[in-house]
């Protein structure tokens, strides 16, 4: 047997992406909010003298200045200087209550060390015990330091329960029903567990009344320490604005309003082209070259956000017509292959982008919703959003002394020719926040 080994030459032309680092940046800035694209072309300007960035505003806009600056002519305020600063934390909150209240003493010392061991949420996260331990305090000293520092802001800080720290908000309520202090205290599980037939047995009260202090318990926070440390809340200036005329035609915009630009630093430009330096020139013109293709990628991105938002409006006509309207399924894909873009680009166009109307302003992602599969026979998907407000709907309108149960509410969506199971029910119960049937019972 004879083995041959054969060379031949062939030509094959394939088509390959090449990711270049100017591509990636591209796609990169597509998915950058208005926040972190100003960050990015900051740095790039740093780097080309060439490169200014901008803020446009509405002359309707306050102009933001700064409060560091002493001379005449205020400096405008830094974009990102506008983010506000974290408000005062709980632990800060509290030393500052201490210092202003309570004379300084062994005792206010304990409240001290008792402070170290707040969470979060205001809850005490060290016994008694363990205190007594580490500082080598009696128990009546623990008890008092305890007792002083619950009586500090927020009500219900330094609780070590859920129970503890309702009763703390009770104590200091005036208006708080009669009974509840020691409803809470005395019967907390039953409360919990809605055995109120037991509780109103007891003390020989209505389940009515029981009903007014659950009402009420309501009002009160389980957390009472996690309004502090949060951000506060931030501008957001919308990409795209969308309004209804008198016609019901809808229009889109695209705005420029809180968004950075770049513009072009000519007379540094034309100063330094004076230079006969083949160096310098070779700088300027790399430097120009990027400058120029920040500014054609800024404006890709804003048009391919407007595209998009335009696609949306189109296909949700009925919600920018009537708010109260649910949206229909949308999926990412279908946007893309309207636009002849790739799925992933529409992702990051609606990612962190918002869009206005004369109801609010409303992230582009939010209004991609999936479809329940109705059937061969039916007309069509239905969307979740919808379903969920059919949901709510149905529960608004049932008696609150007879609330319907999951499959109760299953074979009311099956009449509209709606089918889903109890366990999706119970899904988007759990999405609107809304209790079970049994938690939903009233008795007044």
């Amino acid at each position: 047997m004879k083995f041959g080994q054969q060379l031949s030459q062939q030509q094959k032309q394939v088509q390959k992406l090449a990711m270049t680092q100017t591509l990636q940046q591209s796609i990169q800035m597509l998915h950058y909010n208005t926040e972190d694209l100003f960050k990015f072309l900051e740095s790039k300007a740093l780097e080309n003298p060439l490169l200014d960035v901008k803020i446009t505003r509405d002359y309707a806009e306050p102009t933001y200045k700064s409060r560091g600056y002493q001379g005449d002519d205020q400096e405008e305020l830094n974009y990102l200087n506008q983010i506000p600063d974290n408000q005062t934390s709980l632990f800060e909150h509290l030393v500052e209550q201490i210092h202003l209240n309570y004379r300084d003493t062994y005792l206010r010392q304990l409240v001290f060390f008792l402070v170290e061991y707040i969470d979060v949420n205001g809850y005490l996260t060290i016994t008694l015990e363990d205190m007594m331990s580490q500082t080598g305090a009696e128990y009546l000293q623990a008890l008092d330091a305890l007792t002083l520092l619950q009586q500090l802001e927020p009500a219900g800080v330094g609780a070590r329960d859920l129970q503890e720290c309702l009763m703390l908000q009770i104590e200091r309520d005036e208006s708080a029903p009669s009974m509840a202090y020691i409803v809470i205290e005395e019967h907390f599980e039953d409360f919990a567990h809605r055995r109120w037939e037991k509780i109103a047995k007891d003390y020989q009260i209505s389940v009515s009344e029981i009903q007014k202090i659950s009402d009420y318990i309501q009002l009160l926070t389980p957390n009472p320490g996690a309004g502090y440390g949060e951000v506060l809340s931030q501008t957001i200036y919308p990409d795209i604005i969308v309004k209804v005329n008198d016609h019901q035609e809808i229009e889109v915009l695209s705005t420029k309003s809180g968004k950075p630009t770049v513009a072009f630093q000519s007379s540094y430009f034309e100063r330094m082209a004076q230079v006969e330096d083949p160096e310098v020139q070779e700088y300027l013109n790399e430097k120009k070259a990027e400058f120029e293709w920040l500014k054609r990628s800024v404006e890709q991105r804003g048009d391919t956000i407007l595209n998009v938002g335009t696609e949306i409006v189109k296909r949700q006509k009925s919600f920018f017509l009537d708010h109260s309207a649910p949206l229909v399924p949308m999926k990412l894909k279908e946007i893309a292959e309207v636009l002849n873009v790739h799925e992933s680009t529409v992702s990051r166009a609606v990612n962190g982008k918002y869009l206005q109307t004369d109801a609010g302003t409303f992230e582009l992602r939010s209004f991609f919703t999936t479809g329940l599969s109705q059937g061969d026979d039916s007309q069509g998907d239905v969307s979740a959003d919808s379903v969920q407000k059919e949901i709510a709907r149905i529960i608004a309108e049932e008696d609150k002394r007879k609330p319907l149960s999951d499959q109760k509410i299953v074979s009311l969506l099956k009449e509209k020719d709606i089918e889903i199971s109890r366990r999706t029910v119970a899904k988007y119960r759990d999405i609107l926040a809304i209790p079970s049937s049994t938690k939903r019972k009233r008795f007044d």
